[in-house]
């Protein structure tokens, strides 16, 4: 990597790491209440509550209008051009998103009744309007994200992520353990979300306070907003349009598929699936900023080898977890939940499918396209995964219920996806490394099903069968790598200096790094 992409990409790594032990902590805390209330609602009570939550969230999908994306795409930006500017990038984005957050959470109180009686289940009318609230924290826990995010500040993002999870355990698992059962749940997760959100609000204080001061000494609000609207608006289109197609897709669901024991096991599933974000969800949080930096006029050859190794390097680690969730669903699930939620591995498995598609750049493509200030082309693509996703995913649930749903999600956003990679080669010449990408799938993909085969003839119990995998997937893998020649000795130099900025992750990476050198030197040398 040239020095400037070897700074950038130790930068990325350092918040990408801040992020995700904020992910995997504060996702540890939530598992127990999730496990409890899963247990003690079971599967019918759960899909319920999942079917509340989905009214007040299409409604929250035209609370941004870009305003988010634009803080984080300005405030990285003018971090390294004019650190005055921020100021009025944070302030005017906190006021615009409060001023939404609220009108909306009143306008779904009131449709709470309208929104009921088209889920064809009008008796959860209290439930919908306890969760309107999640609309107006909402505003306020992706408000302070966006301020992280854009000056690189993703341990606060983590400190509220863990805020957050601590308050609803405890909130969720008390409120249902004293009876209040559905209405309990979903009044811990509104009012858990509202205090991460207030606490987000004191951290962003902290970086908000010693930022200087624009010369005049003032904020500008309006000339802000507008700029955040004119950088923003196309992306809040392409936002609010896939968040609807998301929640329609929730819609058609509880309309189709009246057993609510399936709908809990496909939620399930989707939690379950955050497995994979842990690594996913530091990727493309960081990329956005990074990209952001850059002007493909001026900086072409590093944001080339910025775009090429953040798809590889992404690709190798998301894409192994996620064959490995694939492989070990079923233990997985079985292990804490026996058969009491019996299709939710089936639906975990093919859910996680679209996390391979990274390896095509999938968790990239998108955020070089805004980075770069093409907002509006990626606005034509939401449109068009959207004309797809529409009528595909209307006609797969009315016919296949939850299975529908998930063919529909894996197949709608692919041509999209394709163009998007069309684009970035003919604008900015830049492409994803195939060989590379054929590499690492090709390891994921024969590890995931020898993995499989192994565990599908123990007779051990699921915890067993879990251990026994996860280890066998590890060793066959780092094997398949090293044969491939997935990883080369150009990586591992690139490596061993990202991950001098892990933290504690630092001795562990740089022991892994060191034996696999060894290994490759013994195999080659055969």
């Amino acid at each position: 990597m040239t020095n400037k992409a070897a700074e950038m990409a130790k930068v990325s790594a350092r918040g990408g790491f801040n992020l995700l032990w904020g992910l995997v902590a504060s996702t540890i805390i939530s598992a127990g209440g999730t496990i409890a209330i899963t247990y003690i609602l079971g599967a019918d009570k759960y899909g319920l509550y999942s079917i509340a939550l989905i009214g007040p969230t299409l409604i929250a999908t035209f609370r941004d209008w870009g305003v988010n994306s634009a803080m984080v795409k300005y405030s990285a930006q003018y971090n390294v051009e004019d650190k005055t500017k921020i100021r009025s990038i944070f302030f005017s984005g906190l006021v615009f998103e409060l001023i939404l957050g609220v009108s909306l959470t009143i306008l779904s109180f009131v449709l709470s009744p309208f929104i009921a009686t088209s889920l064809h289940r009008p008796t959860i009318v209290p439930l919908i309007q306890i969760a309107s609230l999640i609309i107006l924290a909402g505003a306020l826990v992706n408000t302070v994200t966006a301020a992280f995010t854009g000056v690189e500040k993703m341990h606060l993002y983590s400190y509220m992520l863990i805020i957050q999870s601590i308050v609803k355990t405890a909130l969720v698992v008390a409120l249902v353990l004293l009876g209040f059962g559905t209405i309990g749940a979903v009044t811990g997760y509104s009012l858990a979300t509202l205090i991460a959100g207030l606490a987000g609000i004191l951290l962003m204080w902290t970086i908000y306070r010693p930022l200087p001061k624009p010369i005049d000494g003032k904020l500008k609000i309006m000339a802000s907003i507008k700029t955040m609207f004119n950088y923003g608006l196309p992306v809040s289109i392409s936002t609010i349009i896939t968040g609807f197609l998301t929640v329609f897709y929730g819609y058609i669901l509880a309309i189709y598929v009246t057993n609510n024991a399936i709908i809990g096991n496909y939620n399930l599933a989707v939690v379950f699936s955050v497995l994979i974000t842990f690594f996913a969800t530091p990727v493309t949080t960081m990329l956005f900023p990074a990209f952001s930096k850059l002007d493909y006029r001026k900086d072409k050859e590093t944001l080339k080898n910025v775009f090429q190794y953040s798809v590889k390097y992404a690709s190798l680690i998301v894409v192994p977890v996620t064959a490995l969730v694939i492989a070990l669903a079923q233990p997985g699930i079985g292990t804490i939940y026996q058969n009491r939620f019996a299709d939710a591995p089936l639906f975990l498995a093919l859910l996680s499918i679209s996390y391979l598609y990274a390896a095509f750049g999938s968790l990239s493509v998108s955020n070089l396209i805004n980075g770069q200030g093409y907002t509006g082309f990626n606005m034509k693509l939401s449109v068009l995964s959207v004309v797809i996703g529409f009528p595909l995913g209307f006609l797969m649930v009315s016919h296949f219920g939850v299975i529908g749903l998930i063919v529909t999600s894996l197949t709608y956003s692919l041509p999209s996806l394709f163009i998007g990679l069309r684009f970035i080669k003919n604008q900015f010449g830049v492409s994803v490394d195939w060989s590379s990408s054929v590499k690492i799938l090709f390891s994921s993909i024969i590890t995931a099903v020898l993995t499989y085969a192994l565990i599908s003839t123990l007779a051990f119990s699921n915890p067993v069968r879990l251990v026994i995998g996860v280890i066998a997937f590890v060793v066959i893998f780092i094997a398949a790598t090293i044969v491939t020649r997935t990883i080369n000795r150009f990586d591992l130099n690139n490596l061993q200096e990202i991950v001098n900025v892990l933290g504690p992750l630092r001795k562990p990476m740089r022991f892994l790094l060191n034996i696999l050198e060894k290994l490759m030197t013994l195999l080659h040398a055969n």
